[in-house]
């Protein structure tokens, strides 16, 4: 069973399905500058054997040599697991996506431009003093209570659902802190996708300066006026006791939608060095423009939005709308991973494990994720019809000639609402709660 994952790929004949043959895994490790002698668990193996182990669920340790059909002990394989350097690993995963990326460069074009989205997440952890020095604790825990987090920055390609690249970091960093380390991994003319985090000036001034677009929520602190003509504050270092737009007005684009001047504040934010900061222009051009949602059964919604595409005849303020709409689908990325693989809590005991274990698991969630496009492919229909499980469990379970079948096809739920998260420790039933007494006065009202 312990060759079935690159036999049973191979059978797409694709491009990117040769970045997982043994050969492939050597020159991964041996670019690390990594040395090793051959062993029964030796590079090539106990990779195998760790891809084995996120399929199914991130099982134990002492389990993984009986999924493999290997004589091997749970602890031999641990420890050759710890053998693997990090760097070896994070190559692996960069080449594989790199790969699938050019193998779905255009799919899903949104406006003739590759979209981006951009999210951050966390993941708990065993409780151990250097996983809670190096990641944190919820500030709402008490001292010696709870488990540490770690929170995670992810950039997803949406015609595909790839996860191309992801930044672990303490949990009490801003996102903001390391979105620039994304920028390089993405081509000029994308469109980056996001909440209202990262509608920033400094953000946005990157992302121009690198030729990229972004379409971001307004931010709640940002004041927003369509009145034409409105004054505006001019110096910002100002108090503003009138509530005054720091924007500039320029132009109106249609019915709650503008172009503002936006001008850089005066001082850098903390996640920014001064010295790029002061490479920064000092006005901006930025398009604002405000929708409304309406739903049945639901009070509308009124949402704003913040981007870097001008033009309001190649880029209409439906559209724009529209693809703000279609930033869920990191959310549900998100859930695939903590959820159904089972990602939520991670095993590892030392920050390196723990990296280890969070780069394997998205080697995993992209080949699953390339799975989902074959069989969308093969069957016909979208691929955000196809089970994501359905296609993990054949993954794990297939024989390396077994063809690949009819995956489930999900039926359109498109107004059905999905929990943000799952409590690690659930909060107990009111009933549990209740003393002896009320309880009995609720058994008789009723």
């Amino acid at each position: 069973m312990l060759a079935n994952v690159a036999q049973i790929i191979r059978q797409f004949k694709r491009t990117w399905t040769f970045e997982l043959d043994d050969e492939a895994i050597r020159a991964a490790f041996r670019e690390a500058g990594h040395r090793w002698r051959e062993r029964d668990l030796g590079p090539v193996t106990t990779v195998k054997m760790f891809l084995l182990q996120i399929l199914f669920g991130n099982v134990a340790c002492n389990f993984v040599p009986h999924l493999a059909g290997i004589d091997v002990t749970g602890s031999a394989y641990c420890d050759a697991r710890a053998r693997l350097p990090l760097a070896a690993l994070q190559a692996l995963l960069t080449r594989c996506t790199q790969q699938m990326a050019k193998a779905v460069a255009g799919t899903g074009r949104w406006l003739g431009h590759r979209l981006l989205m951009i999210d951050g997440s966390g993941f708990s952890m065993p409780d151990t003093p250097e996983l809670g020095a190096y990641f944190g604790h919820s500030g709402n825990q008490q001292r010696g209570c709870g488990f540490p987090t770690a929170r995670w920055l992810a950039l997803m390609h949406f015609g595909s659902g790839l996860i191309e690249k992801v930044i672990a970091m303490p949990l009490n960093s801003h996102d903001l802190s390391r979105v620039s380390q994304l920028h390089p991994d993405m081509e000029r003319g994308d469109v980056l996708l996001g909440d209202r985090a990262y509608g920033s000036f400094a953000h946005f001034a990157l992302l121009v300066s690198r030729g990229l677009h972004g379409i971001f929520r307004a931010h709640q602190h940002l004041r927003i006026d369509f009145t034409p003509q409105r004054p505006h504050l001019s110096n910002r270092g100002s108090r503003n006791p009138q509530r005054r737009p720091r924007s500039r007005w320029l132009q109106s684009l249609g019915t709650l939608d503008q172009l503002v001047e936006w001008q850089r504040p005066s001082s850098p934010p903390p996640w920014l060095c001064p010295t790029t900061w002061a490479m920064l222009p000092r006005k901006l051009l930025v398009r604002e423009l405000s929708y409304t949602v309406a739903r049945p059964g639901f009070r509308a919604r009124t949402v704003t939005l913040v981007t870097t595409l001008l033009d309001p005849v190649r880029y209409p303020k439906e559209k724009l709308a529209e693809a703000y709409g279609l930033r869920w689908t990191i959310e549900t990325a998100f859930d695939h991973l903590k959820t159904t693989m089972k990602m939520d809590v991670l095993h590892c005991q030392t920050v390196a494990g723990v990296l280890k274990e969070l780069t394997m698991f998205l080697v995993v969630y992209n080949l699953v994720r390339m799975t989902v496009l074959e069989a969308a492919h093969r069957q016909g229909v979208k691929a955000d019809r196809i089970s994501f499980a359905d296609a993990l469990r054949w993954l794990a379970t297939a024989g390396p000639s077994d063809p690949l079948p009819i995956l489930v096809v999900n039926p359109r739920r498109p107004h059905r609402l999905e929990p943000r998260c799952i409590k690690r420790r659930p909060k107990k039933f009111r009933w549990l709660q209740t003393p002896r007494q009320e309880l009995r006065q609720l058994l008789i009202s009723q």
